[in-house]
Order: structure tokens, then C-alpha cells, then sequence
């Protein structure tokens, strides 16, 4: 059993490789492709992403912290640097209602990249993103007033 766990970790792991560079892996598979003649892994090799549940019962202080923490420790540094600048200037004037939906916002895309092309502009925000928040992010990373946002903003002053 455990030699069978390790074999469908280490096809997953050449799997997503190949998958980066666009080569075909060289671990053979049932179905080895689909119809795009793209390699695809078998079911039980996909590592599913748990669905986000919102926090229930988290005083409005603990909330802003937990999601200045969040703003900050993004995957991609683009969006570690837009949100922290964000956040430190927005969460501290934020109600409740807007604190959920920033919230809802940021950890309820998929991808980090999603929501990166959604504050420039460059993809329009899936419906039910498109709101208060998703607007001033926008308007945030226009930069209009030209701030160098080269660092994450200091957490203390």
C-alpha cells in the first residue's frame, strides 16, 4: 500500500513538471491524453483544493488582523505587494461588511493570478466579485499618485 502511495506521488510530481515546461511526462497512463492530445493524470492523482469557509464568530479586531496577514503572505509577490499596501490603508476604515467582503475577495478565487488580472485590468472579476472592494483594489493599483511600492509596507510604525 505504501509503495503504491509513493508511486502515484512521484507520477504526480513528473506529471506537473511536464505539465510546466509543456513536455509530454514519461510516466504512461491509462487514458494518457485528452482530447487536446494533452497528458492528463488519472483521477485519484489530483490534489483537490478544500473549499474556503468562512470564519464564524471572529470579533472585528481579530478579522482585521487575520486579513492584514493574509493581504501580506500571498503566492505571488505582485499580489503581496498590492494587497499589504492595501490593506494597511483600507482595513483600518473598513465595516464589518466590507472586512467580509474583502475577505471573501481574496480567499475565494482560485487562483492568485485571477484576482492579480482582476485588480489591473487586464480580465474582468467574475461575477459575484465585482463589487465595493473590487473597485477600490482597481483604483489601487492604477497607482495614479505614483507611490514606489518596491517593499511591503512596515507592519508597526
Amino acid at each position: 500500500m505504501a509503495a503504491r502511495n509513493v508511486m502515484r506521488i512521484k507520477c504526480l510530481c513528473e506529471w506537473q513538471r511536464c505539465a510546466l515546461r509543456g513536455a509530454r511526462p514519461l510516466v504512461r497512463y491509462a487514458s494518457s491524453s485528452s482530447q487536446s492530445g494533452q497528458p492528463t493524470p488519472p483521477p485519484d492523482m489530483v490534489i483537490p483544493v478544500p473549499p474556503y469557509k468562512a470564519r464564524e464568530g471572529e470579533d472585528v479586531a481579530t478579522k482585521r488582523a487575520r486579513l492584514l496577514y493574509q493581504s501580506r503572505k500571498r503566492g505571488i509577490l505582485e499580489n503581496g505587494l498590492l494587497l499589504s499596501s492595501f490593506a494597511q490603508d483600507n482595513l483600518p476604515t473598513f465595516t464589518l461588511e466590507q472586512l467580509d467582503m474583502y475577505d471573501h475577495l481574496i480567499n475565494q478565487l482560485e487562483n492568485d493570478w485571477d484576482l492579480y488580472y482582476c485588480m489591473t485590468g487586464k480580465e474582468v472579476a467574475p461575477e459575484g466579485f465585482d463589487n465595493d472592494i473590487m473597485s477600490m483594489l482597481k483604483e489601487h493599483a492604477r497607482n495614479v499618485n505614483k507611490e514606489k511600492r518596491y517593499f511591503q509596507p512596515e507592519l508597526y510604525k
